[in-house]
This record gives C-alpha cells, structure tokens and sequence, in this order.
C-alpha cells in the first residue's frame, strides 16, 4: 500500500472511531474511497453492454456516482447509503443530471432494510471492505434477500492486502467465497481490474457472481 494511502485510511479510522462514524467522514472529507467520478471499470461494462439491465442496486453509494452512471431507460439503480451527508452530496450532485428519473438515493441501513421490489443487479465496491468482518456473513444474506434468482452480483474486491485493522478491512477472493457460496453463489468469473486507478492497481479484482439457488428468501 503506497504511504498516502495508508495514511488516508488511518486518518479515516481514526475519524469513524469518533462520534458521528460515517457522517464525521463525510464532514471532515476524509473519504479516500470516493474517486470523484464513475468506477471506470463499472462505466466500461455499461458502455459496452455487459451489465444487467433491470433494476439495480449500489450499497454504500456515497456521492453516487457510479448510480448516475449506469442509471438508463433500461435499468433503474436504487443508491444506498447511511450517512445523512453523503446523500446530501450525491442528491446534490444529480440535481441537474438527464438520467433523474431512472435513478433514486434512499437513506437506510443495508443490514435492516427490505426492498418493496428485488434487483436483477448488485454493485459492491468499498462496502464489503467497509463494514466490520464478523458481520460479513449478514452481507451476504442480504445480497441473497435482495437479488432476484437470476440476478448477478458484482463485486469489486478491495483491498487485496495484508494489511491490519480498517475501515477498509484487507480483503481476499477466500472471504468473498467463505460467505457466498453458502448462500449459494458461484464465480462466474474473477479477474484482476485492469482499470484500477492510482494505488489501487494491483489491488484489486472484478468477480461477477450467480446464484445456483432458484427461491429468494424475500
């Protein structure tokens, strides 16, 4: 991990240890996992045509740009977030965008909410990293509630790293795997992202996963 990325993330922990967790990262600015723009790996799959159209979900959307981004006629993304602030921000940021009426940020816990309608598509990226590992299992419940039978997940993996403590806690293909094939999910494929930006190269890997069970517990 290169020093101002390492220090980012000790600054971040050292904010979200403070009251207001996730909002006093926001507030402060410490939010190394925002690039400022659309994950160039998910803009190259919706350019190209291999998303899921549908209904989609980003968890942990932050400024939501990656929502705007791959929201369309032929898909309608729902961004999820906790932080009051981060919503302000992605709401803010949208205000003017063409694509409004096929996109929506909502305000609520991943870990308590129940969607009215399931998804045909998950993004994830910097959330599974984000939330403590013993609660890791209860993500993937929650991505099986909420995605239809045929749906896929995608999962941006990062950090793959050796590093201690977090948020973001280091990340492997094997904890993706420990808690998702129980729920009975299968790799369809799991490569390296070869359009990972700055420190993040190397870092990181693109899996797309399916679920081999035909019943959703919603």
């Amino acid at each position: 991990m290169f020093r101002k990325d390492l220090i980012c993330f000790i600054l971040v922990g050292i904010c979200f240890g403070v009251s207001g967790g996730w909002d006093r990262c926001w507030e402060e600015g410490l939010t190394p996992w925002d690039l400022g723009k659309p994950t160039p790996i998910l803009l190259h799959l919706h350019k190209t045509g291999a998303l899921r159209k549908g209904r989609a979900l980003v968890p942990g959307c932050g400024s939501g740009y990656d929502v705007t981004a791959i929201a369309c006629p032929e898909r309608y993304v729902v961004g999820l977030e906790i932080s009051d602030k981060a919503i302000k921000k992605a709401v803010d940021l949208s205000s003017t965008s063409p694509n409004a009426k096929y996109f929506t940020f909502l305000k609520a816990d991943f870990f308590s909410w129940s969607p009215t309608e399931l998804f045909d598509l998950i993004f994830d990226y910097t959330f599974f990293c984000a939330i403590e590992p013993e609660m890791r299992s209860e993500w993937a419940h929650q991505i099986q509630k909420f995605l239809k039978p045929e749906g896929e997940l995608i999962t941006l993996m990062f950090p793959i790293s050796h590093h201690v403590g977090g948020p973001p806690f280091k990340v492997s293909i094997a904890d993706y795997e420990e808690v998702l094939h129980p729920m009975g999910f299968k790799a369809i494929s799991i490569v390296d992202n070869q359009l990972a930006v700055g420190p993040r190269r190397g870092r990181e890997k693109l899996g797309r996963w399916k679920r081999s069970l035909s019943q959703s517990l919603l």
